[in-house]
């Protein structure tokens, strides 16, 4: 259950800051660029991702899921964190570099959410797969918050949603039983 929670809060974090990086890009005090202009760098964020997930699998060759997971959350919420703090292009291209840390998330929580549960590994995948329903849930929320507190505050929601990725992927993600 914990990683069907990760699987929502990552699939929220990472559609509500794709759906938000036109409006975001083009505040006076973040890119200061018309909708179109804004339009065209967010190919960059997804670019990012491609990129993350071609370095990922290769980092996954040394490391456990667990700990990618964990490192890939807590640069994403650093990167989330420095944006909401700042403005100009600082602003801009640190909320771009969120796509390459998100990269790797999906696979991991998938991974570490379907372990050691033998017969009830398909059970558990389609808790999990239904789990991305978060991808529609929390763009709404976070519209709510950017409409109260603007879009450049409201990316505070996915920061805190990287918050509880890092700890599933750190603590949250072991078996019961198993010591720390």
């Amino acid at each position: 259950m914990l990683g069907a929670i990760g699987i929502f809060l990552y699939v929220g974090a990472e559609v509500s800051i794709g759906s938000f990086l036109v409006n975001y890009f083009s505040q006076p005090n973040i890119g200061n660029i018309s909708e179109r202009a804004a339009a065209g760098f967010v190919s960059f964020y997804w670019g990012c991702a491609m990129i993350g997930r071609f370095v990922g699998s290769a980092v996954l060759e040394r490391l456990g899921a667990g700990i990618v997971l964990g490192g890939a959350a807590i640069a994403a919420f650093l990167l989330v964190a420095i944006s909401v703090l700042s403005t100009g292009h600082v602003a801009m291209w640190s909320i771009i570099l969120v796509g390459f840390f998100n990269s790797v998330m999906f696979p991991n929580i998938f991974t570490l959410g379907i372990a050691g549960l033998g017969p009830l590994t398909g059970k558990g995948s389609g808790v999990l797969v239904m789990s991305i329903v978060g991808g529609a849930v929390l763009p709404v929320i976070m519209g709510a918050l950017a409409d109260r507190i603007g879009v450049h505050y409201a990316l505070v929601l996915p920061g805190i949603c990287y918050l509880y990725i890092l700890y599933y992927g750190i603590r949250g993600s072991r078996p019961h039983g198993v010591a720390a």
